[in-house]
């Protein structure tokens, strides 16, 4: 099979707007002020001590599951909801975030690449079912694999070496409410 560049990018645009999607409804989830503070503690509780290696590796945790044939569009799925619920819970308890567009955070420089490459990792699951159902060669399919996953990485580790950098630029992390 030729590889079509037009085709690969419907596929990653389809990933986007699926990961973009479901962020998005779960931005939109209304919360009680109980259940937005137990969100944020657990948020909290998670990056406690990370820096910049740690954003990588959770980011590439992530990107990796959703390599997986058919289970990746599930997990990225779920992923993006819960990205998306825990803005809100954070809006939820800072004034300044009032009225802001969840999506914001995903126009940033780093938040373009992470979604970029969620959607390219769904995408390439998606692909892989599709590649296994119609029992295409391995070898048809192995190289553009593993260099997307290649992409992924140099992705990932720009986008947390700029997140971790724009993070001490502003001060640090502060989850805590401010009403």
């Amino acid at each position: 099979m030729r590889f079509n560049i037009r085709r690969r990018l419907l596929f990653l645009g389809l990933g986007v707007a699926l990961f973009m999607g479901m962020y998005s409804a779960g931005a939109a989830e209304k919360m009680t002020p109980e259940e937005a503070e137990q969100v944020r503690n657990e948020f909290s509780e998670q990056i406690a001590g990370i820096d910049r290696n740690g954003i990588f590796l959770n980011n590439m945790g992530i990107a990796l599951g959703m390599f997986v044939p058919g289970v990746g569009i599930g997990l990225g799925s779920l992923s993006g909801y819960v990205t998306g619920n825990v803005f809100s819970a954070i809006a939820e308890g800072t004034p300044e975030l009032q009225g802001v567009p969840p999506q914001i955070i995903l126009i940033t420089p780093f938040g373009i690449m992470e979604v970029v490459t969620y959607g390219l990792a769904m995408s390439r699951s998606g692909l892989l079912v599709y590649y296994f159902v119609k029992r295409r060669p391995w070898r048809e399919y192995a190289v553009p694999t593993l260099a997307e996953l290649g992409i992924a990485v140099a992705l990932l580790f720009a986008g947390a070496v700029i997140e971790w950098w724009m993070i001490e630029e502003l001060g640090g992390l502060n989850l805590e409410p401010s009403i």
